[in-house]
């Protein structure tokens, strides 16, 4: 059995911005366990053609390990896994990184405060648990009629198999999300024909973005300071997106016309761009950024199907609308598990699973503590995404105050951090009324921001991330429980704090 300190499960942006935290203030008694073979979460899993970051890259990096060499404004997803390989690397996580080694469950015990993981090989026993797992980590499968019988190829766009060969295919895509945007070009190239299922419209605005010359690179390496200023620069770009997405009427209605005019400009056929218009207010969903999808789908590699797949028989793929197509290739574009975290399951408090705590959807206090989960932190789970910004500053946001509490957990009798249920219904409340009259609650669409079973916004953090920040920074330890007597058998104090 190997005792530690901290248990990071994941290993994507999140667990190395949190294991490098910790390394930082001294806490190097850590574990970073990994499902898979390597580092790198949703860039290592998404490999499908064209898949890049739609935030800028040099935004889209750790504050601690600034990337002066990213090769264009929008990363490849390829290099961004490099990215974070490097950063696992320049980390020194050495035996603290275990890859190949899944959460199977974790149980927290109340008498030797502490939280006992299983692994399937040597059982980890961790004084604090930090679960960096993502939220973009199982596809979303619809339930789709007779989806079993399909012919041919047929997979998610996470689990991408280049085994296939696409050329002379005709290739069916279910999905137009941010997925679907980015591989619907790189298909309409390849395949014979790509026929395009779309249950809603997005609304889509120029990524524009470049190639960075060598010398721009060259330059920014040797001069930090022009690097961080750019950070900045992005930062604020970003910052000032927050008003489009959360309903500002005038950002709103200036964003719309910028995207209704690249449809106009990209799409002639007026009943083509009618289909792909959206119903819904800017910003009820993800806002996408392309430059590619439009004159892919306006050409003749590409037939939109404007209405949902109903059901598969064979090679037949039938449509909502009734239309019948042909496919000898499927992909399924459809998304991810989002609203509902799947180790949530495997995660046993002092009362329930996290699944039961979550069963109306997720809460927590500062979108990274959770009331009866004793010594918990979540990074990526309630409320911590954005619509606006790098949700890397979240995940770096959440790290920060981590090894804060954990410094409140150190000067506690007991050793232990509980957060007051009465702190976790405050902020859920202070998340539904920032969330109340944003379009992603009022705005006519249905998005993976809110959970149908509450119908509450569980995942978007409704804020900018400076206010995130201050929100953070400003708790005080006063969501946590008073100290208890001391029990019995805890690990030893750390010397930190």
């Amino acid at each position: 059995m190997r005792t530690v300190d901290v248990a990071i499960v994941g290993a994507g942006f999140a667990g190395l911005a949190m294991a490098g935290a910790l390394r930082r203030a001294g806490r190097d008694d850590i574990v970073v366990l990994e499902r898979a073979a390597e580092v790198g979460g949703t860039w290592r899993d998404n490999t499908y053609p064209g898949v890049a970051c739609d935030v800028p890259a040099h935004l889209y990096s750790l504050a601690a390990h600034p990337n002066p060499h990213w090769s264009r404004t929008f990363a490849a997803g390829g290099e961004i896994q490099q990215y974070l390989r490097d950063v696992a690397d320049r980390e020194g996580l050495g035996d603290r990184l275990r890859l190949r080694t899944p959460l199977l469950g974790a149980r927290w015990d109340a008498e030797g405060a502490v939280w006992h993981l299983d692994t399937g090989a040597e059982p980890v026993t961790a004084r604090s648990l930090v679960l960096a797992c993502g939220r973009l980590t199982e596809p979303h499968v619809p339930a789709i009629e007779g989806l079993e019988s399909f012919a041919g190829p047929l997979f998610h766009s996470a689990r991408w198999d280049h085994d296939v060969d696409l050329a002379g295919k005709r290739v069916a895509v279910v999905g137009t999300g941010a997925s679907a945007v980015q591989l619907v070009p790189e298909l309409a190239r390849r395949a014979a024909h790509v026929t395009l299922f779309q249950r809603t419209p997005a609304w889509i605005v120029p990524r524009g973005g470049v190639d960075i010359p060598r010398a721009e690179r060259e330059r920014l390496a040797a001069h930090p300071g022009d690097l961080a200023r750019l950070r900045a620069a992005l930062f604020a770009e970003g910052e000032e997106r927050f008003a489009s997405r959360s309903g500002d009427a005038v950002a709103s209605a200036a964003a719309r016309d910028v995207a209704l005019a690249h449809l106009h400009a990209q799409v002639a056929d007026p009943a083509l761009r009618e289909a792909l218009t959206p119903d819904y207010a800017f910003g009820c969903k993800r806002v996408l950024l392309s430059d590619a999808f439009y004159p892919a789908v306006a050409s003749n590699a590409v037939t939109l199907e404007p209405t949902a797949l109903a059901s598969v028989e064979g090679s037949v793929l039938t449509a909502a609308s009734g239309e019948r197509h042909h496919a000898d290739v499927l992909v399924l574009a459809t998304g991810f598990a989002a609203a509902q975290q799947p180790y949530a399951e495997l995660v046993q408090g002092e009362d329930d699973t996290l699944a039961a705590h979550w069963s109306a959807g997720m809460t927590s206090f500062g979108s990274t503590v959770v009331a009866g989960f004793p010594n918990l932190f979540v990074l990526n789970g309630p409320n911590a995404s954005l619509g606006h910004n790098s949700a890397v500053l979240m995940a770096e946001e959440q790290a920060a105050y981590v090894v804060r509490a954990l410094c409140e957990r150190d000067r506690r009798s007991d050793r232990v951090l509980r957060v007051r249920p009465e702190a976790e219904a405050a902020y859920t409340d202070e998340i539904a009324a920032a969330a109340a009259s944003t379009p992603w609650l009022t705005g006519g669409c249905r998005n993976w921001y809110v959970d149908d079973r509450s119908g509450r916004l569980t995942l978007l953090w409704p804020g900018t991330v400076q206010a995130f920040h201050e929100r953070l920074t400003g708790a005080d330890g006063s969501e946590f429980e008073p100290a208890r007597a001391p029990v019995t058998g805890s690990l030893p104090t750390h010397p930190h704090g």
